[in-house]
């Protein structure tokens, strides 16, 4: 079996690729990163090491090819594999999207197999939205034959991977930890045979309990953390104010999930204990700037702070106290480092920070969300 798989990173490499390694299949890593590419090719195997455990896995069966250069070769790939991965980041998605769909339409010509083509990127519906990207670049009639053909389920993962550097490129760090759920009501033909993916009929709930407790949780305890002048995650999750106020926050959006998706209380907090356990993990700590960084997007009305905070106002009928501090340590996140913050440091001086806020996550002025957060500054 082959496996073409766009991103070569430690996602990729750590997560993806080694799981298609243990699934049996032939990986293809495709990738602009030139000095990662020539090592694949050089060595045809690197290690994963999982943090915390003592452990190294080696993946083996690899390779890859060069985005900048060797189009033609992804193309022909495309004809040939049984199985099509992303790993590359939402805003990378339309860059990869033409080859992609170079490939499809060579392959209606010469190979009439299904084709799944799943995006595992840290987003809700990536591989719709790579269908979308891709099917701009085909036409009418061939799209018809892509919707038989070809699936593009969408999926959701989750699996830490610190900051890190090694002496060989290829050598990558993963907490033990790590989901993969895909939604089967896209898939065209066969399931793929791949080891460690749940498959379901409904992603939504996966899909939102992972954003709403990993993503969220891990954006409160970097801005909580920063707020409080520490510098690790694992510092701000062995200062005890801010456990209780990250573990307070996934109270509010456990109930939330809870009320939307009728989880079992008692399995919903054991899986928030479980991440609370890996957000303690010294071994995959990483700097609360890095965690943080992206504030504007992490205070956008779907993402992990704003979207919770609204839907315990309507679903919960009470004030989100823990998630409105958090929105409010993440006005405050100051890294010169990173664009984002930059311009919303800009923001909140020209115009304060509950204009800033206003306009960053859409909420209307009379929000009760908008009214919590303000009484942080008016202290």
């Amino acid at each position: 079996m082959k496996a073409i798989h766009f991103g070569a990173g430690n996602i990729g490499r750590g997560f993806i690729g080694m799981l298609l390694d243990q699934s049996g299949y032939e990986t293809i890593f495709v990738d602009v990163n030139d000095q990662v590419i020539e090592a694949l090719n050089r060595e045809k195997s690197y290690d994963v090491r999982l943090a915390g455990a003592d452990q190294v896995v080696n993946v083996k069966n690899v390779s890859g090819i060069n985005s900048k250069y060797d189009e033609d070769d992804i193309i022909k790939l495309i004809t040939e594999a049984d199985l099509i991965t992303t790993a590359v980041g939402a805003n990378i998605l339309p860059i990869v999207a033409p080859v992609i769909s170079k490939g499809l339409q060579r392959r209606l010509e010469t190979n009439k197999t299904p084709l799944n083509i799943i995006a595992c990127e840290n987003m809700i519906g990536g591989s719709s939205e790579l269908m979308e990207h891709v099917y701009k670049h085909l036409r009418q009639g061939e799209q018809r034959d892509c919707d038989r053909l070809y699936g593009f389920p969408n999926a959701a993962v989750d699996r830490i991977v610190p900051d890190q550097k090694h002496e060989n490129p290829l050598t990558v760090e993963v907490e033990p930890f790590y989901e993969w759920v895909v939604e089967t009501k896209d898939i065209k033909g066969e399931q793929p045979n791949v080891t460690g993916i749940t498959y379901v009929e409904d992603l939504t709930p996966y899909i939102e309990r992972k954003l709403f407790t990993v993503n969220t949780g891990h954006a409160a305890a970097a801005y909580l953390g920063r707020q409080h002048g520490l510098e690790t995650i694992k510092e701000a999750m062995d200062d005890e104010t801010v456990v209780e106020k990250v573990r307070g926050t996934l109270s509010e959006t456990g109930a939330v999930l809870i009320e939307k998706y009728q989880f079992k209380r008692e399995d919903h907090e054991a899986y928030t204990n479980k991440i609370i356990e890996r957000f303690k993990n010294p071994s995959i700590s990483d700097e609360v700037t890095r965690v943080g960084r992206g504030p504007k997007r992490k205070l956008g009305p779907k993402d992990r702070l704003i979207r919770p905070s609204v839907e315990y106002v309507d679903l919960i009928q009470k004030e989100p106290v823990y998630l409105s501090g958090v929105i409010a340590a993440a006005l405050q996140f100051n890294d010169p480092n990173d664009e984002e913050s930059r311009e919303l440091q800009q923001s909140i001086k020209d115009k304060g920070e509950i204009p800033t806020l206003l306009q960053v996550s859409e909420l209307p002025e009379n929000h009760p969300v908008v009214k919590l957060v303000e009484q942080h500054f008016n202290h």
